[in-house]
């Protein structure tokens, strides 16, 4: 086959998978259950380079029977530019031909591939930001060409997280590659983000006071508690944590449980507490990016999770090391305020156009009838949606008619890309097929809670508030701005 500009074809190779009951391996990310009553496919591999010393997997599979001439692209999660296991397996299922590409790098929280001989690998960097991505479009509509005799009807791309980020790439770099972008949780503004979210364990280090996870989690809760009814219903979610004024010096004096002794929160906790919730700042105390939201879990950025090789958010740390201080073993917990703050600039300048992902200017996705769901919790712990809303912002300025084409919805009290205790969207991918391939934009995205009430999300900068009825059930809110 043709390989992309600027690469070429080292091999390929194709393997007849004979679906049925599909099970995946236990991954450091996930443990996907199995997948039933898949049909039969073909899974093509192609591998690239560009210079000879990157090598970039490229896994195409397509279904012998129901295929709908639809094309899906695959996204990954952290260091992983893409996933080979059950999202592929259950595109398949779903009438896609899938594809998916690894980048040439190691995958999940492994930087390893970053350094060559104490410089960062642009290459694999390159392919990591959105190279790779781009290409395996191109390879997989050749594929699909060959294969079927026929082209693909419609493209999707499907990610959350860094398949979110990598989805914003393909909507700004290469507005043709695929017709409908679902991208949630995304991971734009990344320079900034993953310095960002070092903040609460630098805050901690420098302050000189290390906040315990029971704590943690009791300021979480008293900020659920005080704001929680601001939509009309109590839920134990913050619909809107930018809104929710609670104040941690409120919980100064009151005693916790921490592993079966009492504790007493005190003012040097909540004035940690108080700068993780308002984010980094500048020498002179302005903000240089949105802190962690009101109601998301803490103790993922500031505390200590079990089974953790370090503290902090470990795509963060291992950001910094590899990218920008170019020392695996560094530890990141030990940063100066003036060191942070060098680092985060460091970051922005020598990277934002590389995998910033976050020009504003999507006029030529506009004009080749593109269309841009994403969603964000309010409460996401790894990702605080503050640069997403942003981002969207910018768009608005920059674009005209952004409706018409770019949808965001906010989905109160949803973690990263899923779990916590709100509503999360349950039917997001098939909304984008009929935005795309019957002109019906979603005017809601139909959401449900992990035990089973209803509520649909609404499209940014409307919110969802109660009107009457039963708080369980979707039919008993509105939007409002």
């Amino acid at each position: 086959m043709t390989a992309p500009a600027g690469a070429r074809v080292e091999g390929v190779a194709a393997a007849r998978k004979p679906g049925g009951t599909v099970e995946f391996p236990r991954t450091p990310l996930s443990a996907p259950p199995p997948i039933h009553d898949v049909p039969a496919y073909c899974e093509v591999t192609v591998t690239l380079t560009h210079t000879g010393s990157d090598h970039v997997k490229v896994v195409v599979a397509l279904p012998e029977t129901g295929w709908t001439g639809r094309l899906q692209g695959v996204g990954g999660s952290a260091y992983a530019a893409g996933d080979f296991g059950a999202p592929l397996v259950q595109a398949v299922k779903d009438g896609y031909t899938a594809v998916s590409t690894d980048a040439g790098v190691l995958d999940g929280l492994n930087t390893g591939w970053g350094l060559r001989g104490g410089e960062v690998d642009r290459t694999l960097l390159a392919n990591f930001a959105s190279r790779s991505v781009h290409e395996s479009a191109a390879v997989a509509k050749a594929v699909v060409r060959k294969h079927y005799q026929r082209p693909v009807t419609y493209s999707y791309w499907n990610g959350c997280s860094t398949g979110g980020r990598q989805g914003y790439a393909e909507a700004q770099r290469h507005p043709g590659d695929f017709d409908g972008v679902l991208a949630n949780a995304p991971a734009v503004h990344w320079a900034q983000f993953a310095v960002a979210t070092l903040w609460p364990q630098v805050v901690q280090s420098q302050d000189g006071h290390v906040v315990g996870n029971c704590v943690l989690s009791e300021f979480r809760k008293a900020a659920i508690e005080a704001c929680d009814g601001d939509d009309g219903v109590i839920n134990h979610v913050i619909d809107r944590p930018d809104r929710c004024g609670y104040d941690p010096r409120r919980l100064v004096g009151t005693k916790v449980l921490c592993d079966g002794r009492e504790v007493t929160v005190t003012q040097a906790d909540a004035d940690v507490m108080r700068k993780i919730w308002d984010g980094p700042t500048d020498e002179h105390g302005r903000s240089l990016w949105p802190g962690l939201p009101k109601g998301a879990d803490p103790v993922w950025l500031a505390g200590t999770l079990p089974g953790a090789s370090g503290p902090g958010f470990p795509v963060a740390a291992l950001w910094v090391r590899s990218f920008l201080l170019k020392q695996p073993g560094f530890d990141t917990s030990k940063l100066t305020y003036r060191q942070y703050r060098d680092l985060f600039r460091q970051s922005v300048r020598e990277y934002d156009g590389v995998i910033g992902t976050a020009n504003p200017d999507l006029s030529a996705f506009r004009r080749s009838g593109g269309k841009l769901l994403t969603f964000v919790g309010t409460s996401d712990q790894l990702i605080p949606p503050g640069g997403t809303l942003r981002y969207r912002e910018q768009v608005r300025r920059t674009t005209a008619h952004v409706d018409d084409f770019y949808r965001l919805f906010l989905a109160p009290g949803v973690d990263h890309c899923s779990g916590g205790t709100g509503a999360a969207p349950t039917h997001q991918l098939g909304a984008l097929v009929d935005w795309v391939e019957h002109g019906r934009a979603p005017a809601t995205l139909a959401a449900a809670t992990p035990d089973g009430s209803t509520r649909n999300l609404c499209p940014y900068p409307q919110v969802s508030r109660y009107v009457h009825g039963d708080p369980k059930v979707a039919s008993s809110y509105r939007c409002v701005r």
